[in-house]
């Protein structure tokens, strides 16, 4: 087996390792340009991501067995998918670059931090991104943002929703986040509200699809949100069988998109990706704080979609009937998926991920060579 040249860093358990999933099809074509390898510190994880991918996934519980497969490795370039604290023991590596690429473009609070700083590199998608660090990080050095895209966004993962000659309304809300100020969950505010209301529209479909998070919170509101958004859409199915509303609770949301005519979403980075995939298709925005002019200012595509908060929620039903027949924000929301994607088209984004690891492995090795030379 050919020593990777990449190294994908995931150390957290496996109630985060959706972060590093949805790039697994993404680095294993990156594996034809340059060998990727996966290096896990929690056992668990590492039995999930080994059933996932043929590539080489490694172990490296502590801090010294990190160390010891570094050097046994020699890889050029590591990726990161998230900001777990535990990313630092590899980041005391000086022999390899390091690239955070995030697991998202989201507008959440959480995407931009001083641990940018820490990386050689961020893949960013594009203007918006850009603009969101510039924003909240003071003195940082703005080269080091890289505009790739998002390359998860060129794969078509098989659909997962029959086909329906009802139009269908997916309600796909994030989690609550680790803490108030990154807490952007509809569930337990109003995702019943939400439900009820969806069901409400004639000749619809509805399909929930939570964050992965969800199904697994600890917090007792976002466990009866969850469990009252089930017990509606299994009360719709016994009183019209034949409507099929669904709650899907594995697979990519991605697979799910197809079959869709509408969505909800909260902030998140699901309503971009629907933003870049469906552009022609309406979206809906929740606000559970309820401050619109700061959702403008810091949620741009909220601009271009109609935003659900505690004041028009009961118009729900009526707002969807419309839209669904007369959509209002398309045009909008075309000049939006360029302020966040750039120019990028199908396939594109995976091209700029692969052309600028492969710019980073150079320049790794033109600094290592120099340093061979200068030792000499």
């Amino acid at each position: 087996m050919q020593q990777p040249h990449v190294i994908a860093y995931f150390a957290d358990d496996p109630t985060r390792v959706y972060q590093l999933l949805q790039w697994i099809p993404v680095l294993e074509r990156l594996d034809a340009s340059h060998p990727v390898g996966i290096l896990t510190r929690n056992a668990e994880t590492q039995a999930i991501v080994e059933e996932r991918t043929s590539l080489p996934v490694y172990f490296a519980p502590g801090f010294a067995d990190l160390a010891q497969l570094y050097d046994d490795l020699d890889a050029k370039v590591v990726v990161y998918c998230n900001n777990s604290m535990w990313n630092f023991n590899s980041l005391l590596d000086g022999r390899m670059l390091h690239v955070h690429i995030n697991h998202g473009e989201s507008d959440k609070h959480s995407m931009v931090s001083n641990n940018a700083k820490a990386y050689d590199r961020v893949f960013v998608a594009g203007e918006a991104a850009v603009q969101r660090h510039r924003a909240a990080l003071m003195e940082l050095d703005e080269s080091r943002l890289v505009r790739i895209g998002r390359p998860q966004l060129d794969l078509r993962p098989a659909p997962l929703l029959p086909r329906s000659e009802r139009r269908t309304v997916l309600y796909a809300p994030t989690w609550e986040g680790d803490a108030e100020y990154n807490d952007y969950t509809s569930v337990d505010v109003f995702g019943a509200e939400i439900v009820a209301s969806a069901l409400a529209v004639d000749d619809v479909r509805l399909v929930y699809k939570p964050h992965p998070k969800i199904t697994s919170s600890l917090t007792p509101a976002i466990r009866e949100g969850h469990q009252a958004i089930l017990d509606l859409i299994e009360r719709a199915n016994e009183n019209d069988p034949e409507a099929g509303h669904a709650a899907i609770w594995q697979g990519d949301i991605l697979a799910v998109f197809p079959g869709c005519d509408a969505m909800i979403t909260d902030v998140s980075s699901v309503g971009l990706d629907w933003l870049y995939l469906q552009t022609d298709k309406p979206i809906m925005i929740t606000d559970r704080h309820h401050d619109a002019e700061r959702l403008r200012q810091e949620v741009p595509v909220s601009r271009c979609a109609d935003v659900l908060d505690v004041d028009n929620l009961a118009e729900l039903t009526d707002l969807l009937t419309d839209r669904l027949d007369h959509d209002e924000h398309r045009i909008a929301r075309a000049a939006m998926r360029h302020h966040y994607f750039d120019d990028n088209g199908v396939g594109d984004s995976t091209v700029r991920f692969v052309e600028s690891i492969t710019e980073l492995v150079h320049i790794r090795d033109t600094h290592q060579g120099s340093a061979v030379v200068g030792a000499a």
